[in-house]
């Protein structure tokens, strides 16, 4: 047994992992394929790029300095820097593409760069991954034949339907016939009858199978994973059977004999799972499994069988009974493959070096490496430092009305000094005296305390016994929270000369105080300096200070608030200018704020009159970036609101944005903080108070908000319900999707009545019937009187059809049959796999399997030579009973409703050729 908490997998194999950060998906396994193909990390290294490069916006660079670090790191490597460098910086990106298209997106990058610089690169992933096949179509009756060459970096192959690799090429080159309604238009001779298919005109020297394990099903509309068994072999022979992959014109001197050099798994379901590879790094037998930071030795048997997917029997409990063995669906199984053809074996599994490593790269990253160490050293040795931040009044000039509005100084960007716990706190002032040119006389360093409304202000200064500690010991009286940290204020008094002199002494009748001055017209709000006052004096003492301190004129009429909180909400009073400091409770560390009064029905419009209004303002601004909810991922605009905005407010301003003149047509719908997508039920009609619920997910606050544009107001449309209904045409090969909005009260027969006036029918007359039609087979058909307020359409398809002129008049021995369309699934048991449009049939009393199935032919209008290799069986409960053309059908079937028959149907064995169906919407 492996123990994962001291495993080092440097020391146990030689290689080391790279780390999951999370949201990487299948990158970590594909990034860990590329760098063991020796010949691309040497091209990686040789691409040209420079000092200057940064590695979150170089690609190369990126690349080059993940690939020395899973040379020579003992570690598991970090991939930030490279996933920013494309853009792929969040889980959504990686959910939105595949690993192809990861792929694609890495080596077509590194082509540009190469082919850009013109340098002995050049042409290095085209060399090793880039093959050609000639897609052509061939007359049958006349001479004429169209070629296409395309080039392939990966080849798609199916899994579904094939038994392992070579069947899939079987599958790729397969010829298709173009006949019937499905000829070929050739050049001056018209339609033809001909064969279509693709061959290969040559194999690269490093060849990548994707293996599509993810397809879509839309019946269901979504995607689901084939985990079906598929076998792939160690030495894979492409020129078997005298080369029928190939084209007459392929070079037959180059053997396309390649062995397997990485398989990468993906274990788990469509919607998340995990991703890890198994490669030979050197094409010896011993195989590695890369999981994120651990790297294992594996045997073949694991990265071979174990990864053909399929099911596998649990060890039987009692061997001497006779029961069953359970069988359970393997869950890992591979989605992509690496070969190496044999005869470029040398040239690609080459040597590289360190002198294959650019020189300006060595010392970044040796350079990088040495950062790594010293933070590394910093960590171990934290225990003996304290950080001392020291905020000045520089620090609030720069931050206050910028950064911050509230409070007095952000501590995270202020001046750090790491000092010595040891070390006196007079050493620590000389340090500063060095830092900032002031003599170590005139500093005097005030603590910061946190009060009770969570506000965080300057309390008292250090007394002298104080600063003839240690700074450690400081440290433990000013912060009962045991952390590293001591946060100070520097409080430097100047001359008349402005330079620094000794600070004044504090006896306790002198409080200090902060300014701040409030323009409402700017709506702007800034540090204007501090001062001493006394506590028995009172605020009209100071006002021709503070006009100074304003730049205003010494006798300005001001209004003087006390900022006393902001958590959860604000808190600003108004102070009055004749009673003392102390009568208004003010201590040391508080903050008021000072406006010029405003004047009531003045020239100037402002929005927030004074201090309290504009904090407020401050306190509940919210940007919000909306995105119209078709695109979800697209911001079209943004808006600075209000979180007490209304309902109403909000849908206002956005109609407004959008130059709408009725905010009912807009419907909002809030983000999934976690899935970063819209939520799935848009927000209701004045279903939330303020703009605040709008963005609360959980615990957490989005700034995001999706809208739409109705075509009636959003309370009228809540009273309706509406469904998206696929019109299967009578005659045409097409399906057309309407969405029927009815009020909830609404039966199946409105649906009906509504649909006839939007689709083309073969007779005025003719009647309608409403399906529900779930993965091929039809579970209803809806009774007229249904409502249809509780139909859900979200996950199964609503399918509206006429009714044929046969089923009108059925007499009491005639049956109405349903009848799917299925295939046997070899790699699951030969277990019945639907497919297609399944269909109601009536089948008359006495008819034989022969004549219904002529009927059949004529209603699918199946060509003769297709149409003989179908057979018939009647299937109940999956199990199927093949009919002889003799057979009487009606006898099969027992007497009952139709609305439950679904797991007794005639089925239609043959494989799915069909042509699809063509669907559009049309709203």
């Amino acid at each position: 047994m492996i123990d994962y908490w001291t495993y080092d997998s440097k020391k146990e194999t030689g290689y080391v992992g790279l780390k999951n950060q999370g949201a990487t998906c299948y990158m970590n396994s594909l990034l860990q394929t590329l760098y063991h193909i020796p010949y691309f990390r040497k091209a990686v290294y040789h691409m040209p790029t420079t000092e200057n490069d940064m590695p979150s916006g170089s690609i190369p660079l990126a690349l080059q300095s993940l690939f020395y670090k899973l040379q020579y790191s003992d570690n598991s490597v970090a991939t930030k820097e490279l996933t920013k460098s494309f853009g792929w910086d969040t889980y959504d990106s990686f959910m939105q593409h595949d690993v192809q298209e990861l792929n694609r997106v890495l080596c077509e990058k590194l082509e540009d760069k190469m082919k850009v610089d013109g340098t002995v690169v050049e042409g290095t992933i085209e060399q090793l991954f880039e093959g050609h096949h000639i897609n052509y179509i061939e007359c049958i009756n006349v001479d004429y034949k169209s070629n296409r060459k395309e080039s392939f970096y990966d080849l798609q192959l199916d899994v579904k339907g094939c038994r392992d690799v070579y069947a899939s090429f079987d599958k790729y080159v397969e010829v298709e016939r173009l006949e019937g309604d499905n000829k070929y238009q050739a050049e001056q001779h018209g339609l033809q009858d001909a064969r279509k298919g693709v061959l290969f005109l040559d194999f690269p020297p490093v060849l990548q199978l994707q293996l599509k394990r993810f397809e879509y099903d839309y019946m269901r509309d979504t995607m689901v994973k084939i985990n079906d068994r598929y076998e792939f072999p160690l030495q894979l022979d492409l020129d078997k059977d005298d080369g029928k992959y190939l084209t007459p014109d392929a070079d037959r001197s180059i053997r396309n004999l390649y062995t397997l050099h990485s398989v990468l798994v993906h274990s788990g379901g469509v919607h998340g799972g995990h991703y890890y590879a198994f490669i030979r790094p050197t094409l010896s037998d011993q195989w590695y499994k890369f999981d994120d930071e651990r790297v294992t030795k594996e045997d073949t048997k694991k990265a071979l069988e174990e990864q053909y997917g399929g099911e596998e029997e649990l060890p039987q409990v009692n061997p001497g009974f006779n029961n069953t063995p359970f069988k359970f669906t393997k869950y890992s199984n591979a989605y992509m493959l690496v070969y190496i053809r044999e005869s470029d074996k040398e040239k690609i599994m080459c040597n590289v070096d360190e002198k294959d490593i650019a020189e300006h790269l060595r010392i970044r990253l040796k350079k990088e490496q040495e950062e790594k160490e010293h933070k590394k050293k910093e960590k171990a040795e934290a225990h003996l430092y304290t950080i001392i931040k020291v905020a000045r009044d520089e620090d609030l000039k720069e931050q206050i009305g910028k950064n911050i509005y509230f409070d007095l100084v952000d501590h995270e960007k202020v001046r750090n000094f790491r000092i010595q716990k040891q070390l006196p706190f007079n050493s620590f002032k000389e340090e500063v005296a060095k830092e900032y040119g002031i003599p170590v006389q005139s500093q005097r360093f005030w603590l910061w305390a946190k009060r009770q409304n969570h506000t965080y202000r300057p309390n008292r200064p250090l007394a002298p016994h104080e600063e003839a500690q240690s700074v450690g010991q400081l440290r433990e009286v000013s912060n009962k929270a045991h952390n590293a940290e001591l946060k100070l204020f520097l409080e430097v008094e100047l001359g008349l000369d402005l330079r620094p002199i000794r600070p004044p002494e504090k006896s306790k009748e002198d409080i200090l105080l902060f300014f701040k001055l409030y323009n409402p017209e700017k709506e702007e709000l800034r540090f204007v300096g501090r001062l001493f006052v006394k506590a028995l004096g009172k605020p009209s003492d100071i006002l021709t200070k503070l006009n100074e301190m304003a730049g205003f004129s010494p006798n300005e009429e001001i209004e003087l608030y006390e900022e006393i909180k902001f958590e959860p909400n604000v808190m600003c009073e108004h102070i009055d200018k004749k009673l003392s400091f102390r009568s208004s409770q003010l201590e040391d560390g508080d903050i008021i704020s000072f406006q010029k009064p405003s004047i009531p029905g003045g020239d100037t419009q402002v929005r927030y009159k004074d201090v309290p209004s504009f904090l407020e303002y401050v306190h509940n601004r919210q940007v919000v970036h909306f995105r119209c909810l078709e695109k979800p991922k697209e911001e079209e605009f943004c808006l600075e609101l209000s979180k007490l905005h209304t309902y109403d407010d909000v849908v206002e301003r956005v109609a407004r944005q959008l130059g709408l003149d009725d905010p009912s047509k807009v419907r909002l719908t809030s983000h999934n903080c976690y899935s970063q997508q819209p939520k799935p039920q848009p927000i209701r009609y004045r279903g939330v108070e303020h703009l605040l619920d709008m963005l609360v997910h959980y615990n957490q606050t989005s700034d995001i908000l999706y809208y739409e544009v109705l075509d009636i107001p959003l309370p009228e449309l809540q009273c309706l319900k509406t469904l998206k209904v696929a019109f299967h045409h009578a005659t045409k090969d097409e399906v057309v999707i309407h969405s029927i909005r009815l009020s909830k009260n609404s039966t199946i027969s409105d649906v009906i009545t509504d649909l006839k006036t939007k689709v083309e029918l073969s007779n005025p007359d003719t009647e309608l019937r409403l399906l529900e039609v779930f993965y091929h087979k039809i579970y209803k058909i809806f009774p007229p009187h249904e409502k249809i307020e509780n139909i859900n359409d979200q996950y199964w398809t609503l399918r509206a059809e006429e009714i044929p002129e046969e089923e009108k008049n059925l007499t009491a021995q005639d049956r109405l049959i349903h009848v799917y369309h299925f295939m046997k699934d070899p790699n699951q048991n030969q277990q019945i796999q639907n497919f297609g449009d399944p269909f109601l049939l009536v089948i008359r009393e006495g008819e034989t399997a022969a004549e219904v199935m002529d009927r059949v032919q004529k209603k699918l209008r199946v060509p003769n030579e297709e149409f003989a290799k179908w057979k018939v069986a009647f299937i109940s409960m999956n199990r199927p009973e093949y009919l002889q053309d003799i057979d009487a059908v009606s006898a099969r079937f027992q007497r009952r409703d139709v609305y439950g028959a679904w797991e007794q149907y005639l089925g239609l064995e043959h494989t799915d050729t069909t042509p699809k169906r063509s669907y559009t919407a049309n709203q």
